[in-house]
């Protein structure tokens, strides 16, 4: 068993400037869109902190896609069983894509539109304003697709409710009058 440390260090190197201020209205998922205020794919920018060196990204101009590994910078801890949006009772929450995990570390693949100067111009976010970016890997087809992969009890909830089904963003209770 290998020795692990007791703590990493991560530094963002970027920041999402998107049009969701609140969880509630981001898709649960990038391709997710329906019951969006738009019901589209919304524009986000991934602005670099001062300083970055644009050599550390020009190269991503002609990918259509591009990882985005980020911190769920309002995570307020986690637990070892969630309940997904899709329903289906409690699930393990690795095997979940829920914001609340033990190190509040996030994954998005993004459509990548325009490298810019000191930012990337993108499509399909479904991060919050302000969410801090760890580091951007690009897409690979060949070595990030495996469309015929298992995807384990999701795939009983495709069955149930349709292919790929998900629900919109939450919204908020409304107040009881008074």
């Amino acid at each position: 068993m290998h020795e692990s440390p007791a703590s990493f260090a991560s530094r963002p190197i970027a920041f999402v400037r998107s049009p969701y201020a609140r969880r509630i209205d981001a898709p649960h998922q990038p391709t997710v869109v329906e019951g969006t205020e738009s019901g589209a794919s919304s524009e986000a920018i991934i602005e670099f902190i001062e300083g970055f060196p644009a050599a550390a990204f020009r190269d991503l101009a002609g990918f259509e896609r591009i990882w985005l590994i980020f911190a769920f910078h309002r995570s307020d801890g986690w637990k070892a069983e969630v309940r997904p949006p899709r329903g289906g009772g409690k699930r393990s929450v690795l095997a979940t894509r829920s914001p609340h995990r033990p190190n509040a570390i996030g994954l998005s693949a993004v459509e990548l539109i325009a490298v810019e100067s000191h930012a990337l111009r993108v499509r399909g976010m479904d991060l919050l304003d302000g969410t801090p970016i760890l580091d951007i890997k690009p897409y690979v087809p060949y070595a990030d697709a495996f469309p015929d992969a298992r995807a384990g009890w999701i795939d009983a909830i495709d069955a149930t409710q349709g292919q790929h089904s998900a629900p919109g963003p939450k919204r908020p209770r409304s107040k009881p009058p008074g």
